[in-house]
């Protein structure tokens, strides 16, 4: 074998009662279709150029040295219902590396065969996901989010089947651990104080070393989420399934499946298929990471040395976290006006360009760009309307140091648009990865003019519109 991955794995140090240790599932016929070079030299891999190899080691079918393959286990609320067991059921950790920035990481497979969480499916992924998540979690690193990442996609060389035959792929993805606020919750649920001890003193050693009790280490995850959620809604991203086992003690985003990035203006928008009563929509998210904090603070509570004090302490850190989503908004908001130190009345600013560019049907991406560019205007329907804001901003921003160079780093050009994430879709399915590999050599660059990809900013014309968006499974 001429890859070499440094792993250094401490989850599988834990008691055997968190994961299953087994093997991916060989697949028959693996393909690379992408490999991220940057982030294999990242995380200290060595992998020279066989892409054969590394088709054989990313689909599952080859084990590499070091490996120790696990699927973890976890619960979680869907749509908030509580399901008591969940788990990996089609994801394999390998393990983890630590890479040269001193940050240690999972390495983990997703789609790669069955595992005893999987809830009777079948373990795979097909094509669609696995590209979308590839090309979505490396876009939101390049817009500067917290996110998961991919390291590799492989073609499997086998049908999936869903609504019919697709090709099947796996996604190597990488994240600072896989620890869920629904890993916290099974244990709670089970009054297995043990685990939830082991568990709490793993994470605490490994995210939040300085933490010194269930309670800062409470705050100090409330307060990555707050910030996530604003950064989220500051680019018009909508996650479309943000259950409580897709919430990571981290702070990273997590699981590409139904999400999508808003095109016309609408704060009431709804992507995901599942999503029957808007539970996870555009504004929706900042409640729903509240209450996930509250299924966090509940599952923290048997740590405490008397719950019922606890109780009135983690409350009022929860119903303190709207306030912090509410100043990271304006804060993140000001800053695509070019405005660096906001003030109260900065809040009618935003606000009464939002209002307005909801009732122009304004693309989100492009109204804000515009403002640097002189091309905001463009996406009102009434022109009008646009025209009777201006002087206030004009004259709000004249009183700014550099203006320009904050807009241009807080709104990007390039977005993973709905409708170019499908129709790469439907290419890399007839065979054709070029539109793929052209969407992230532009996104990586999201800030950046591109001239000679102008057609990836272009908002959908009605046709292409996207609707609705699915989960992978």
């Amino acid at each position: 074998m001429t890859v070499s991955i440094p792993f250094d794995n401490s989850f599988a140090a834990l008691p055997e009662g968190f994961y299953t240790r087994l093997d991916p599932t060989p697949v028959a016929r693996p393909s690379l279709v992408a490999f991220n070079r940057p982030l294999a030299d990242l995380l200290g891999i060595d992998a020279p150029g066989d892409e054969d190899e590394l088709a054989r080691i990313f689909s599952g079918s080859e084990v590499p040295n070091g490996a120790a393959p696990l699927a973890q286990l976890y619960a979680g609320h869907q749509f908030g219902q509580f399901n008591p067991q969940l788990g990996d059921g089609r994801a394999h950790l390998l393990g983890e590396v630590v890479g040269t920035d001193g940050i240690r990481r999972d390495i983990q497979l997703k789609g790669s065969g069955p595992t005893p969480y999987s809830r009777m499916g079948d373990g795979r992924a097909w094509l669609g996901p696995v590209l979308r998540e590839y090309v979505v979690s490396e876009a939101m690193h390049a817009l500067g989010v917290p996110t998961t990442r991919a390291l590799a996609a492989v073609r499997t060389g086998e049908d999936v089947f869903r609504e019919g035959p697709m090709p099947g792929a796996v996604l190597t993805r990488v994240a600072q651990s896989h620890i869920r606020v629904g890993t916290f919750q099974i244990y709670a649920a089970r009054r297995d104080l043990e685990a939830l001890k082991a568990l709490y003193d793993y994470t605490v050693e490994r995210h939040y070393p300085e933490a010194t009790d269930p309670g800062d280490l409470l705050q100090r995850v409330i307060d990555r989420q707050a910030a996530l959620v604003a950064q989220w809604m500051s680019l018009g991203f909508i996650h479309g399934v943000m259950n409580t086992d897709n919430t990571l003690l981290s702070g990273e985003t997590i699981d590409y499946g139904p999400c999508a990035f808003l095109d016309a203006y609408h704060p009431d928008t709804v992507f995901s298929s599942i999503d029957r009563f808007g539970r996870y929509g555009y504004t929706s998210q900042t409640d729903v990471i509240v209450w996930n904090m509250a299924q966090l603070a509940t599952a923290l509570l048997p740590l405490t040395p008397d719950p019922e004090a606890a109780v009135e302490t983690f409350t009022a850190q929860v119903h303190a976290m709207p306030d912090l989503i509410r100043a990271e908004w304006e804060r993140r908001f000001a800053a695509k006006l070019g405005i660096s130190n906001p003030r109260p009345q900065d809040k009618t600013l935003v606000s009464d360009l939002l209002t307005r560019m909801q009732a122009n049907q304004a693309d989100f991406t492009n109204t804000f760009r515009g403002l640097l560019t002189g091309t905001a205007r463009d996406e009102f329907t009434d022109r009008d309307a646009f025209d009777a804001w201006e002087p206030r901003w004009r004259q709000r921003i004249a009183e700014e140091p550099e203006p320009e160079a904050l807009m241009a780093r807080s709104n990007p050009c390039f977005i993973p648009r709905n409708h170019r994430i499908e129709q790469m879709i439907e290419a890399a399915v007839a065979g054709d990865d070029a539109p793929f590999h052209r969407l992230n050599a532009v996104l990586a660059r999201p800030y950046e003019d591109q001239p000679d990809a102008e057609d990836l900013s272009r908002a959908p014309l009605p046709d292409e519109r996207i609707a609705a968006t699915f989960c992978g499974t």
